[in-house]
């Protein structure tokens, strides 16, 4: 983030596929740049590496085929390596909206395109919008939740035919 504006300032500005690391001792701003990071080289080690050993990951959004939640590093890590392992989709970018500060210091909200790429099988675009409130304590992530465009990730992996069986009840085939 430029330094000649405030650390929460509202930016459309595209941020580096993998922006420089910053320095040990993270706040919030330096856990979401690291985070980042992770997402965009499908680093389910370095993204799990960001969470307290406790920590809770939510998903308020539920679509098929997700959790509601997951608890503890271990199950982040685990989660994040089956979703990326059988996504096509190769991240290029992530776009952030803006970054809101809270009156808990350790509290962020992210409004961003969650990652921007192209889906590997189709060579078709995606834009995955989402909101993040990130909770730091102690250098970790202690609570995530994740607002992801479920449907919207769905339907860019051609996927939507299997949800729309799973939410009529039948298998998808």
């Amino acid at each position: 983030m430029p330094r000649d504006r405030p650390p929460f300032a509202t930016t459309t500005e595209r941020t580096p596929a993998c922006p420089p690391l910053p320095p040990a001792g993270l706040g919030p701003l330096g856990i979401l740049a690291r985070y980042r990071r992770a997402m965009l080289e499908k680093s389910a080690d370095d993204l799990a590496a960001l969470y307290a050993v406790d920590a809770v990951h939510e998903f308020p959004f539920l679509f098929p085929g997700m959790p509601a939640r997951w608890h503890g590093r271990e199950e982040v890590r685990a989660g994040y390596r089956a979703a990326w392992d059988a996504s096509p989709a190769l991240p290029e970018q992530v776009l952030e909206v803006a970054v809101h500060a809270s009156t808990d210091p350790e509290v962020i909200t992210v409004e961003q395109t969650a990652v921007t790429g192209t889906v590997a099988t189709t060579g078709e675009p995606f834009a995955f919008p989402g909101l993040l409130v990130m909770r730091v304590r102690g250098g970790a992530l202690v609570h995530v939740r994740d607002y992801m465009d479920g449907l919207g990730v769905a339907h860019a992996l051609g996927r939507l035919p299997a949800v729309a069986a799973l939410l009529e009840g039948r298998r998808p085939g």
